[in-house]
């Protein structure tokens, strides 16, 4: 097995009284891609943004348990250097309305007040955007609003602009669900490439792209983990009944 870059300790998540993850042990497999699975409010935004530490801006929300980012206990992190090696892209894309094209790619230092070479800006701009398969389509008009693009080259240029930090874990949640088919495939075939260099947890609610995408999967139900393995294992021959159940459309 692969060394693992996060793990899940016996992790609760709370909102109040109200239980969103019960006891959840989970490994996430260096240069990988994970989908985090399940029907809708089964805990897995939940799961990704207590990864990143989102979730502390959630009034009455506490954690039980650990979370072990490179063997070390990520709540005890800087939530603000923590958010640097661990990128995330939403669900819609959103690019900063104000910002050209160049400036949302580097808006994580901007931000932050890290101060770059002029050199360096367009080296690391070019370079996510490449990443990011959004170059060729963006070179000659860089200095332009990135809400010009299509839905499809804006959620490619979130992503660009989390791997300018150069994360080594990058979380998407469900990055293709607002697109066209079209994107999609292209949001697709970069995730497969992008694993080359970077480890990826996925949450989708598409079970053919989670098939298409991920070495493992995790699926996820009212706030359990049912079961975690091989893509390939769990969607031919899966252990639980309700996992079968899922996969083959009998709720969800």
């Amino acid at each position: 097995m692969t060394e693992s870059v996060l793990r899940l300790d016996h992790f609760n998540f709370f909102i109040g009284e109200n239980q969103i993850l019960n006891d959840i042990n989970l490994k996430f497999q260096r240069k990988k891609v994970t989908a985090i699975m399940g029907p809708s409010g089964c805990g897995k935004t939940s799961m990704i943004r207590c990864i990143n530490r989102m979730n502390e801006w959630v009034k009455n929300a506490r954690v039980e348990g650990e979370i072990l980012f490179y063997g070390k206990n990520l709540f005890q992190m800087d939530p603000i250097l923590l958010r640097r090696k661990i990128g995330m892209v939403f669900q819609r894309p959103n690019p900063f309305p104000t910002m050209s094209i160049f400036e949302n790619v580097i808006a994580g230092y901007l931000l932050n007040g890290i101060k770059l070479s002029k050199t360096d800006k367009e080296r690391i701009v070019e370079d996510s955007l490449r990443k990011a398969a959004l170059w060729d389509e963006v070179k000659d008009g860089i200095h332009r609003k990135g809400t010009f693009l299509s839905g499809g080259q804006q959620q490619r240029l979130c992503i660009a602009r989390a791997l300018a930090m150069n994360p080594r874990l990058l979380l998407l949640d469900e990055p293709t669900s607002a697109l066209d088919p079209k994107a999609t495939s292209h949001i697709e075939e970069l995730i497969i490439e992008l694993k080359k260099t970077v480890t990826i947890v996925l949450v989708t609610h598409n079970i053919a792209q989670a098939s298409r995408v991920s070495d493992f999967t995790a699926f996820l139900y009212l706030g359990e983990l049912v079961e975690y393995g091989e893509t390939t294992k769990m969607f031919t021959v899966p252990e639980d009944k309700r996992t079968e159940e899922y996969l083959t459309g009998k709720f969800g």
